[in-house]
């Protein structure tokens, strides 16, 4: 896929299938997702914000995410972020890791 805009809907369409299991809300519903942009070679890049800075299943939820945009037809890359969480810095290095399963 190479039009950046047909791939970002895409992803979107893919996260609005990822529910917060808290909520029973899609994560798309409930603006969990912040700056998502969409490169024509298929690199994403995205914000994720746990909807509290404690957030129990912030990182089974992160994994969701990162799983469900690899699954999309012409994503090569992701960039993400985790923002708004108390140990952030901390969670974006374990799932830089997880996410090394997923490279294409």
């Amino acid at each position: 896929m190479s039009n950046p805009e047909e791939l970002r809907q895409a992803v979107l369409d893919r996260l609005s299938q990822v529910i917060d299991p808290e909520t029973n809300v899609d994560i798309i519903r409930m603006r969990l997702i912040e700056d998502l942009t969409v490169s024509k070679e298929g690199q994403v890049s995205y914000k994720f914000r746990p909807s509290s800075p404690l957030c129990p299943i912030a990182v089974p939820l992160a994994q969701e995410i990162q799983k469900a945009v690899a699954e999309v037809d012409g994503v090569i890359e992701q960039d993400f972020e985790i923002v708004g969480y108390l140990q952030s810095t901390e969670l974006n290095q374990i799932l830089q890791e997880f996410m090394k399963q997923y490279r294409k």
